[in-house]
Formats: structure tokens, sequence, C-alpha cells
């Protein structure tokens, strides 16, 4: 793990520059579609430079390059949303839980950070501002709508049936309504995955 550190550490100050102008440049925005256009690009490269540089690095019984390319009978992972440490717990996006909950926006008179601004950190690496999670919320309010599919289920499991079940299942049913799924089945390149995630 500490060799990974290494490495992502090399990664994430070499491209500091050019995201940090990303960030000032995007950081005002308020569509999340916007501001991945302008990001991901950028990851992109950083990625493919560091692949590049590092692709047939070990990682234990791993590569990066297998790391990148999928997870089959691995035990690896590459993820920059989120690290948990023995030492230091979870991190988001290198914040800790206290730091998220001091500089997340928050809903009027509430003292928890709102579930819009940690999904805009994860998503994007910046933390929002409070424009950016009010415009959030009203995109996944435009889409609460539920397939009658779904409340027809819903409708008919047990009522001592666990909420996560229900839950869990009834995000699994709106695969119906997916429309990366529409996209991925037609053929989606990998690098545009992103962009049907966020019609």
């Amino acid at each position: 793990m500490a060799l990974f550190r290494t490495f992502s550490s090399r990664l994430n100050s070499s491209s500091q520059g050019c995201i940090a102008t990303i960030v000032r440049a995007y950081s005002d925005h308020t569509d999340l579609k916007d501001v991945l256009a302008n990001k991901v690009p950028y990851e992109q490269e950083r990625v493919k430079k560091f692949r590049k540089e590092y692709g047939n690095v070990k990682i234990g019984e791993t590569t990066v390059d297998m790391a990148y390319g999928g997870m089959r009978s691995m035990k690896a992972l590459v993820t920059e949303t989120s690290v948990l440490d023995p030492e230091e717990g979870i991190r988001f996006r290198g914040l800790s839980i206290p730091e998220c909950q001091r500089m997340l926006p928050k809903a009027k008179g509430g003292e928890e950070p709102l579930p819009e601004g940690l999904f805009w950190l994860l998503i994007t690496g910046d933390v929002p501002n409070e424009t950016q999670v009010k415009s959030l919320s009203k995109e996944w309010a435009s889409r609460a709508d539920l397939p009658s599919h779904v409340v027809t289920m819903l409708n008919n499991f047990p009522a001592n049936l666990h909420p996560m079940s229900q839950f869990s299942a009834a995000i699994t049913a709106l695969n119906s309504e997916s429309k990366f799924a529409k996209a991925y089945s037609e053929g989606l390149h990998k690098s545009k995955y992103w962009e049907a995630l966020c019609i």
C-alpha cells in the first residue's frame, strides 16, 4: 500500500498545476456535466501518463495496468474517491470526516453536510459551493419519479422486508430505465462512460 501511495502522490503532484487551473476556471459552474466535461480529459491524460510510466510496476502480485483494466481475480482497486486508513480513518478525496463536516454546504439550520455536497466532492474532487449543491439537488428532484413497475414491486414486498433489501432491489430494477446500460449495450467507448452517467 505504501508503494502505491508513493506512486499516486507522484502522479498527483505532477498534475496539480493543470488541475488547479481547471478547478479555478470551473469552480462556479453549477452543471455537473459541464464541470466533468472540463475535468475528465485532463484526468484521462493524467491516468494515461501514470500508466505509461508505472504500468509494469508490481503492486504485490498485480500491476497498475491490471488494476486499471479490471478486477478479475485481483486483490487491488484503483480509486481516488476515498481511502480507509487504519490510523487516520476514512478520507473522502483527501478530506477527513470532520473536514467534510466543516467544509461542505449544509441545509439552512442544519449541522451536517448535505448528501449532494458529498456526492459532488466524490465525483469532481472539488468542495462544492452552496449554488452547486442546490443545482444538483434540483437535478435529482427532476429525476425522482419512479417507473410504475418499481413502485408495484416495492408495494408488493412484505412489510417485514428490511429497508436496505427493498432499496437494493429497487435500484437494480431501475436498470430498465438506465441510459448508461442502453449506451453500453450499443458499444459506448470506455472513455465516454462518464457522459452516459450524466444524461
